[in-house]
């Protein structure tokens, strides 16, 4: 596999198998310099990275994006969608690639995978860890988790994908994006169009079942294990995933990390916003 190069055009690492097929994630490596692995958002792929992926590379950073199973160009199983399985896809393929003093930047539902790796994992091999837009505390309202989101909500997401899973994609994604404000703007037609595709093309069970993932895990304790640098960038106007129940709360959990709220920002930031994103983060990775 290695020095192989065929590898950069469609490079995989199997991780599992379901009955007679091998569980694949699909991973690009771009670049030299210090390494920094980026994790996707719901319900997209490691595409969704286009606009941080340039700025990074020419930052002088090796920078590799992979697809979480059931998204992008990697396998679609019907099992596995858990943080504890993420955590573990992600550690196989670090440790394929030999990483080490590497960056971990999560995007949304990527950050859970951020903070269950170190909770589980450590920090052996991460320098800084980056949470962006992105799910951990803890999402779901619970006794102990007062500030949390009803279940409600959560409830009526997955209703939605299972009654017409294109149709929910198309208001998920106006929703994303703060459509109704940038449109024309900081977000083309296009651009959502493109967010589409990528987002229907996913396994609709793994859609289905990362919302029980992302909505119902606590990773306070994950949070409290994380020991490097860590900065947390979120938008106030995010609609997806609120300001006040994640990024604000996240001090509280990991000490000394350092918050950059954008403001009237919507949840996908890192296409509107990238230009005041991409400098603080090419910032902190080196």
């Amino acid at each position: 596999m290695y020095g192989d190069p065929e590898r950069d055009i469609l490079s995989s690492i199997t991780v599992g198998q379901e009955n007679s097929g091998p569980i694949k994630l699909y991973y690009e490596d771009h670049g030299t310099g210090k390494p920094v692995v980026l994790i996707h958002g719901w319900p997209l792929s490691s595409a969704s990275w286009e606009k941080q992926v340039l700025d990074l590379l020419k930052a002088g950073n090796r920078v590799i994006a992979y697809d979480r199973r059931g998204f992008g160009q990697s396998s679609k199983p019907t099992t596995g969608y858990d943080y504890d399985t993420f955590a573990e896809d992600l550690h196989k393929l670090v440790t394929e690639l030999d990483l080490r003093d590497f960056g971990l930047v999560g995007f949304s539902m990527g950050g859970g995978e951020v903070a269950r790796y170190l909770g589980k994992y450590g920090s052996d091999r991460v320098s800084q860890a980056v949470f962006i837009s992105a799910v951990p505390p803890f999402l779901l309202k619970t006794a102990d988790n007062p500030e949390g989101v009803d279940a409600g909500a959560f409830e009526g997401i997955k209703a939605g994908i299972a009654a017409d899973r294109p149709a929910f994609l198309s208001q998920f994604l106006s929703d994303f994006f703060n459509v109704d404000v940038f449109r024309g703007k900081q977000i083309t037609d296009q651009a959502v169009q493109l967010n589409w595709n990528i987002a229907a093309a996913a396994s609709p069970t793994g859609t289905l079942d990362c919302v029980t993932a992302f909505s119902s895990t606590d990773f306070r304790n994950d949070l409290k294990r994380i020991d490097v640098p860590t900065l947390v960038i979120h938008g106030t106007a995010d609609r997806i995933v609120p300001f006040p129940v994640s990024a604000r709360r996240m001090p509280e959990f990991v000490k000394g990390c350092k918050l950059i709220t954008i403001e009237d920002a919507p949840h996908g930031l890192i296409w509107t916003h990238a230009s005041k994103i991409n400098p603080e983060l090419a910032h902190f990775l080196s």
